[in-house]
């Protein structure tokens, strides 16, 4: 069972959208935790892919729904802090690529 769930904590890191997607349509704690929502997973899952897990791991199913409490919020803030370096990361990169364009392909003005 432990070594599973490395498995999946490893898939995660590489493609988090595809283990949502996984979890959308495999998992009964996707429809405990979002319910009927359609919009606001799809755009976690586009958007903020590591936020979507970690939201989804940090809390507890109880009689009066979903919540978060306690160390499951330093879980999403983790989760924020890593879409956030990744979108850093692909602007970096968008940057750099447009950079490397102009350098081989200069305008003849």
């Amino acid at each position: 069972m432990i070594l599973l769930g490395c498995v999946l904590v490893a898939a995660a890191t590489v493609a988090p959208r595809i283990i949502l997607v996984l979890a959308w349509i495999f998992s009964e704690r996707w429809a405990l935790v979002w319910g009927d929502a359609f919009l606001a997973p799809l755009l976690g899952i586009i958007l903020v892919p590591y936020t979507t897990i970690m939201f989804m791991l940090a809390g507890q199913v109880t009689a009066t729904g979903y919540t978060i409490e306690g160390f499951g919020w330093l879980w999403i803030i983790l989760g924020i802090f890593l879409d956030l370096w990744k979108w850093s990361g692909v602007i970096q990169n968008r940057q750099a690529g447009v950079q490397y364009g102009q350098s081989i392909y200069r305008s003849q003005r």
